[in-house]
């Protein structure tokens, strides 16, 4: 399989994923895909890849507003504003990290976003019982 198949077979795996995604699965998907595109912004960094870098944390930042707009404080009470706060600071040091080129400020965010998803992931089979 030449590159542009596999290419096409990412994309086809990852919509297939959505469609057959629960609530939880989805917001699992979009953390683990803040911290890839994280990851590859460090790789363009240390590599120099200025215009790469800055798609992928741009990319990771969208990811991530779509996981602030996601929250409701109503049902999440002080956890919805607590990852509502992690999530500002992360959008926060991503533009700073692509503005000072600053790989800490990137590992910061990866260490948030672990951590967050050692959470999320915690929690999978009470989020699945109380979605019945």
């Amino acid at each position: 399989m030449g590159l542009s198949g596999a290419s096409a077979y990412s994309k086809m795996s990852a919509a297939t994923g959505v469609e057959n995604a629960d609530p939880h699965r989805l917001i699992q998907m979009l953390i683990d895909g803040a911290i890839e595109k994280i990851n590859r912004a460090k790789f363009f960094m240390n590599n120099d890849k200025t215009a790469e870098k800055g798609e992928h944390i741009s990319w990771a930042i969208s990811i991530i507003t779509g996981l602030k707009t996601s929250l409701s404080t109503e049902k999440g009470g002080d956890i919805a504003q607590n990852l509502d706060n992690l999530y500002d600071y992360c959008t926060i040091a991503l533009v700073a990290a692509n503005i000072e080129n600053d790989i800490d400020k990137l590992d910061s965010v990866l260490n948030v976003m672990n951590e967050i998803k050692t959470g999320w992931d915690g929690i999978r089979d009470q989020a699945l019982k109380e979605g019945q």
